[in-house]
């Protein structure tokens, strides 16, 4: 007679639930910037202190800097005369200069260095009569902040599926600019067919999608081979953060979502799950990062490894209005101290 088999053996083991904490991830060296100068401001000039459109797009951020006496406005139309007015991270054109300057408005530059940068190429290239190619999503601060430093010269390309469309005056004369915070690999591949239209086609003199959200791609990209699920934190008009739902969708992930708060993820994402990933959108602040780890470490999710595959060290210097202190003193505040270091084992 065959012997009873053991059902308790031959039932697999639960498999063990886990976290793959993306890094880098969360804030970059222009966030950091951005925040502070808002912050500084603040402390310099007294509230209330008045702030072009969204400082970073995340809305944590941006009501906590609210209770804090910042007022966020869509035009500098809406600042009163002579006030402090801090121009956000993602940069504006001339033309919203030229208003602030009308109005007397006291103003703060914060546009991240590396959207300054794409700034100075698209009037380089427009005094130099080429046409720019710039690639980025229609009605976004960052696109029309740029597009306004060349308006007669610049053709806005949105994607893979706008090429084919595009009429050129002058095919031979044309160079490609692009939004800072978009999808390196979704972007290339614009650029691939938009050289196959246009073979004269110049490039920038370097990459203009920035180094963070390049990082940021990168880590989610090796976090999804190995991951069930992918939680990014950000908020929805986070150009960066939703791009990288995009990318761990795109590299092995069965599912991703995004959430601006850990209250946001729902038991049935976690069901049946034995590994998470997580990261954050260049804009969040670790803090909203850990809640998540915490409400998953509540879940049973409490093994947590970090996957590194880059170190940032970047740091700018305040905006000139703000690099002395009331004594006239050189404030060299360093940036990027809130970005806390955890000791997780990394992977």
């Amino acid at each position: 007679m065959p012997a009873v088999r053991n059902r308790l053996k031959d039932t697999p083991a639960p498999r063990p639930k886990r976290v793959l904490l993306a890094a880098p991830r969360g804030y970059c060296a222009g966030v950091d910037r951005a925040v502070v100068a808002v912050e500084k401001a603040l402390e310099n000039f007294g509230a209330p202190v008045y702030v072009r459109k969204q400082i970073v797009h995340n809305i944590h951020v941006v009501s906590t800097l609210e209770r804090q006496g910042a007022i966020f406005v869509d035009d500098v139309a809406e600042v009163p005369v002579g006030s402090h007015v801090v121009f956000s991270a993602h940069g504006v054109s001339p033309a919203v200069v030229q208003g602030a300057l009308d109005r007397e408005l006291q103003t703060i530059d914060a546009t991240c260095p590396l959207v300054t940068k794409v700034h100075r190429e698209a009037t380089r290239f427009s005094k130099a009569g080429r046409h720019i190619l710039l690639i980025g999503h229609t009605g976004h601060e960052e696109v029309e902040g740029t597009m306004g430093h060349a308006p007669e010269q610049t053709t806005l390309v949105t994607g893979p599926a706008d090429v084919a469309g595009l009429v050129v005056d002058d095919p031979e004369n044309l160079v490609w600019l692009s939004q800072t915070t978009l999808s390196v690999d979704e972007t290339m591949e614009t650029v691939r067919l938009l050289r196959e239209r246009f073979p004269h086609l110049q490039d920038p003199p370097s990459d203009d999608i920035c180094y963070a959200t390049q990082n940021r791609q990168v880590a989610i990209k090796k976090v999804a081979q190995d991951a069930e699920l992918v939680i990014v934190v950000g908020s929805a008009n986070s150009s960066n953060t939703v791009r990288l739902v995009d990318v761990a969708l795109e590299h092995g992930a069965t599912a991703a979502y995004r959430v601006d708060y850990a209250s946001e993820i729902k038991q049935e994402w976690l069901d049946g799950i034995s590994t998470v990933g997580v990261t954050s959108g260049a804009s969040v602040p670790e803090v909203l990062v850990q809640e998540v780890l915490d409400d998953l470490a509540d879940a049973g999710f409490g093994d947590v490894s970090q996957v590194v595959t880059a170190e940032e060290d970047l740091m700018f210097s305040l905006p000139k209005e703000l690099r002395k202190d009331a004594a006239g003193n050189q404030d060299e505040r360093a940036l990027g101290g809130r970005i806390r270091k955890l000791d997780w084992q990394q992977e």
